[in-house]
């Protein structure tokens, strides 16, 4: 481009008036600036784009020619301008998230939900994938953030911010009924039938990191995508199920399922909500950050 892009909007406001000072008024500037700005645009392109009379200003065929472009992209840059506003303003935009079934469902969606109430206009968009998976996609910039669960591998380039704590359990149905109220050795989940998510996932990764810790290790007879899968499978009576107690909750409280209880307690974890340190995040990601982190701040308050 052989000309400063403030010229050209000159040139498209004074060829929309037909007059220099109509278009001072408009870009708020005095008369001679405006006709400076003519001078040196036509000066750099070498060539006459207005002819001056007393009752103002009329494009040469030059300038006809030039306006049928400049007037284009001026359109569009302030097409540009207003959709930009209306992006900061959270009237328009999306906001990609990534989250597991598990942090979606016990952490996330009453979040998405008063996010939406507040901004209908914004289109979210959530990969639900595993822990190592969204951990992947945050680092390669397809997701404005995550919320995993714990633990986490080192990350370097990614803060995580601790949001709520989970307890893992293992529960049984009647088959199991034995069980009940009788305090477990971990040793002996290694003569039973066991059913675990498959080994992709942190939270697998917790349980058998967990039990070689304590000398035991598992062999589960099914490994499943899904915990509420395996919840099913146990209220099925087809082995004994390692879920997050959150997802057993109901059916532990009308007592269809009971929670094994070991000698040996099993550390509680937490859900983490993931930031990439290298990436700024859109407005859309900031104002949902902003009610998760006024909710972490009223409960510290609480506590404190």
């Amino acid at each position: 481009m052989t000309a400063n892009l403030e010229w050209y909007r000159v040139f498209n406001h004074v060829a929309q008036c037909g007059s220099l000072t109509l278009a001072a008024e408009q870009l708020s500037v005095s008369q001679p600036a405006v006709s400076q700005s003519l001078k040196q645009l036509e000066g750099a392109l070498e060539t006459q784009l207005f002819v001056r009379s007393s009752r103002g200003v009329s494009l040469t065929r030059e300038g006809e020619l030039l306006w049928s472009y400049v007037r284009r992209g001026c359109d569009l840059i302030e097409t540009g301008e207003k959709k930009l506003r209306q992006m900061q303003n959270l009237d328009i935009g999306e906001l990609h998230i990534g989250a597991s079934d598990m942090t979606l469902r016990f952490y996330l969606l009453p979040y998405l939900e008063r996010f939406h109430e507040r901004h209908p206009g914004v289109k979210v968009i959530v990969n639900n994938a595993p822990t190592p998976e969204t951990i992947a996609m945050l680092e390669n910039e397809s997701i404005d953030f995550g919320v995993v669960s714990g633990p986490l591998p080192s990350l370097p380039h990614i803060s995580a911010i601790p949001v709520r704590e989970i307890q893992d359990c293992f529960v049984a149905a009647r088959r199991f009924i034995q069980y009940r109220n009788r305090m477990m050795d971990l040793h002996d989940l290694e003569g039973l039938p066991l059913i675990c998510l498959e080994q992709r996932t942190s939270s697998r990764a917790y349980i058998d990191a967990f039990m070689s810790k304590n000398g035991a290790e598992i062999h589960p007879e099914f490994q499943l995508a899904t915990s509420d899968m395996i919840v099913q499978f146990a209220l099925r009576n087809l082995g004994i199920g390692c879920v997050v107690r959150d997802f057993a909750l109901d059916y532990l409280e009308s007592g269809q399922l009971f929670e094994l209880r070991f000698n040996k307690y099993i550390p509680k974890r937490s859900f983490y909500v993931i930031l990439s340190r290298k990436s700024v995040l859109p407005a859309a990601a900031t104002a949902l950050l902003s009610l998760i982190r006024a909710d972490l701040d009223n409960t510290a308050e609480r506590v404190l």
